[in-house]
């Protein structure tokens, strides 16, 4: 049986506004989390993503007013990251009244923490945050994932802070490492095509469903409703997740609904 795709609207929210960059720098606002929150869940958004994107960078702990505040007009579920490092922050989300919690750099620097949240509070509520970006290789690199197109071979680094720091680390090979942990599902972005309004990276987004068989949602470079109809197709991905289409309302939650049933995508009612 196929389930249905999820669109998921997403929030990038830095001292408490939303902003929207390209490859993870060059912010700019794009309005309050809270108007937007509700006007998305009335749209028919099937989930809402909040991400506090300087929160671990600087040190800090997840703003949990704001958290309770988009949770008091939604009535869909909810997945709130950004600053959350330990297990104690998880149940404070929780409670602020989200649904899922995120984890990226936290879950690179201490894996275990994907085990205790999903002992806890149950595998559906961890959703591991991967931000991948392409590396360019002249040889075959020992133990990577390798790829290759018209420049040459690659494979995909996870980064964390944000996008600011490297880790070594195989996209692919850890996406099935953080399954094996616990993670529930698995928030992908590309860095590269984050942004760029020009298409998520089905070939990235391809590799790591075809690792995992927990969902999976691609997230990076959708700037019209047929690049959620391409990933939706070519790497037969369970969600996928924007944020500049919505915010600067070249489409709604529900147009792009109605396009892509039209298309012959299976998606929520």
């Amino acid at each position: 049986m196929t389930l249905a795709k999820r669109i998921i609207p997403c929030l990038d929210v830095d001292n408490g506004r939303v902003v929207k960059g390209v490859h993870f720098a060059d912010v700019k606002d794009a309005g309050d989390p809270v108007e937007l929150a509700k006007k998305y869940s009335e749209q028919g958004a099937d989930e809402l993503v909040f991400l506090d994107i300087t929160a671990s960078q600087q040190g800090r702990d997840t703003m949990k007013n704001v958290v309770r505040k988009v949770a008091s007009v939604i009535d869909i579920p909810f997945t709130v990251g950004g600053g959350i490092k330990k297990l104690e922050d998880a149940r404070d989300i929780l409670l602020s009244g989200a649904d899922k919690v995120s984890i990226n750099t936290a879950a690179v620097k201490t894996p275990e923490l994907i085990t205790r949240l999903m002992e806890i509070f149950g595998r559906q509520c961890v959703v591991v945050a991967i931000d991948a970006k392409r590396i360019y290789t002249k040889g075959a690199a020992k133990g990577k994932t390798m790829f290759r197109d018209k420049k040459g071979r690659y494979w995909f680094e996870v980064m964390i802070y944000g996008g600011k720091e490297g880790t070594g680390l195989d996209a692919v090979k850890w996406a099935e490492k953080a399954e094996s942990l616990g993670a529930g599902e698995i928030l992908l972005t590309s860095i590269d095509a984050d942004g760029t309004e020009n298409g998520y990276d089905v070939e990235l987004t391809g590799a790591i469903c075809k690792a995992v068989n927990i969902p999976v949602i691609a997230s990076g470079g959708c700037g019209k409703a047929s690049h959620m109809r391409d990933v939706f197709e070519k790497a037969d991905v369970d969600a996928a997740l924007a944020a500049s289409i919505f915010h600067y309302e070249k489409s709604t939650v529900d147009k792009v609904k109605r396009y892509l049933k039209r298309s012959g995508i299976k998606i929520r009612a």
